[in-house]
């Protein structure tokens, strides 16, 4: 199964890399990609992905202003932010935001990778929850 993915970066050489890195990749399928927060949050509400990655740094609209918007338009879509800053301040200011990882850059791309797949696995099990036997009504 392929998760669509839109990936938001500023800078043109991150967002390519970023780009083939998930194309390259069975199980994702990378839908669209934005150069600043208040596109990605255009695309994502268009192109409705699985998960979005954001970079924190973007002109025009940020990547935690576009992940508080997100989290209120799309709920239930995940948002990984991929920043070369990941102080526990702004790990902080993530979460609040609704960002459900931090993953720095300076991180190995597998912990990208991880985290984007791990994500989208709590998320199917959050969504697709069997529900146990207390859950049944008889």
């Amino acid at each position: 199964m392929s998760h669509t993915i839109l990936i938001a970066d500023d800078n043109l050489f991150v967002r390519d890399a970023l780009c083939r890195l998930f194309e390259r990749e069975e199980d994702f399928v990378v839908c669209g990609a934005a150069e600043n927060g208040r596109e990605a949050v255009d695309k994502a509400q268009e192109l409705r992905p699985d998960l979005v990655l954001l970079d924190l740094s973007m002109p025009v609209m940020s990547g935690l202003d576009a992940a508080r918007v997100l989290k209120r338009v799309m709920p239930d879509v995940p948002v990984i932010m991929f920043s070369g800053h990941s102080d526990s301040s702004t790990e902080k200011e993530a979460r609040s935001a609704g960002v459900w990882a931090l993953v720095s850059k300076s991180e190995h791309i597998s912990v990208l990778l991880g985290k984007v797949r791990s994500t989208l696995e709590s998320q199917l099990t959050r969504v697709f929850r069997p529900r146990s036997v207390s859950d049944r009504r008889l």
